[in-house]
């Protein structure tokens, strides 16, 4: 009896052990793997677009990138990951003749690349700053097998910013982030920054990779975080070899020393708006915060351009001359 209890017992561990390794396959799959389509971002209700968006101003935007597309085809360039997966990373580049030492990142969101930044891109050139759009790992033209949600990405932020130094030792660096891409310079503002990086926008980042995954878990499948993001976690670091709960935005800026520029849209609900106050408040550095009233998920400059790119020329002003 006593030998068919243990036999059991294993067989019931053994059993445990597979559905746990399985669901944690599952969501990193669902989620992480690059190469796997991203089915729950289509027909998202929290991603259609803000019924604030004003039709007229947005088609003349969309035209106005367009025609700078064509006008500046940005150069390439290209770093290897200091990991030991030694990634060749890509990042477009617009150089501008009228530019001094004035550097822009522009960091681009989940499932996105450098090529979506165009909006940014042009703003930022049409200020009179040299750009550079990397695309994150297993996104756009930068190899990677997975997605790193910043976390990863925020080291390979630091190999720009130094390319960037060593193409002009003078450089005043602004970084700049949406979604994703305001997760990941978030997360690289708790790194030591070189005093060229002089200040820092994101836009609709999440508070931490786990708080962001738990959302998302409830609101995509009502499902609570145990086992779930555990098995999940489980695997991303076995897959990804980072950790869902160590990739914290707001453990990093609670150690930034950059002035930062924090933007929101209030009607966020795929990022969701109350994360904002959660970086805003830890950041113990010279800080605003905006939100765009109306805005749901990447909108906010599409909802109100207008106070959008004046509050971060506002703010971008007091430590980068314009």
């Amino acid at each position: 009896m006593k030998k068919k209890i243990i036999i059991i017992s294993a067989i019931v561990v053994i059993l445990i052990g597979v559905a746990y390794g399985a669901v944690g396959n599952y969501f990193y799959n669902y989620a992480l793997n690059a190469n796997d389509e991203k089915e729950f971002l289509e027909g998202n209700p929290h991603l259609e677009e803000s019924e604030a968006v004003i039709a007229e101003v947005a088609e003349e935007a969309k035209l106005a990138d367009e025609q700078f597309k064509l006008e500046h085809p940005p150069s390439e360039l290209s770093i290897i990951s200091n990991d030991k997966l030694k990634l060749k990373l890509h990042a477009d580049v617009y150089q501008n003749d009228k530019a001094k030492t004035k550097w822009a990142i522009v960091t681009h969101g989940y499932t996105a690349d450098a090529a979506s930044m165009t909006r940014w891109a042009r703003h930022f050139y049409e200020q009179g700053f040299h750009v550079l759009a990397p695309d994150l790992r297993g996104h756009g033209k930068s190899e990677g097998n997975y997605i790193g949600m910043g976390w990863h990405d925020r080291l390979d932020m630091l190999q720009w910013i130094n390319e960037i130094i060593q193409i002009d030792k003078n450089a005043e660096i602004l970084l700049f982030g949406i979604s994703m891409g305001g997760a990941t310079v978030m997360m690289a503002s708790g790194e030591e920054l070189p005093p060229n990086v002089k200040v820092i926008v994101e836009d609709c980042g999440y508070s931490s990779v786990s708080e962001v995954f738990i959302y998302q878990l409830d609101d995509l499948f009502g499902l609570p975080e145990f086992p779930v993001i555990q098995a999940a976690n489980t695997v991303t670091n076995i897959r990804a070899g980072y950790d869902l709960y160590e990739a914290s935005a707001v453990r990093q800026v609670a150690k930034s020393k950059t002035p930062t520029l924090f933007i929101h849209g209030d009607e966020d609900r795929f990022v969701p708006y109350e994360m904002l106050d959660e970086v805003y408040n830890a950041a113990p550095v010279e800080k605003e915060k905006l939100v765009i009233e109306g805005a749901g998920h990447g909108d906010a400059e599409k909802v109100n351009p207008e106070l959008y790119w004046n509050t971060i020329w506002g703010f971008v002003g007091k430590y980068i001359e314009l």
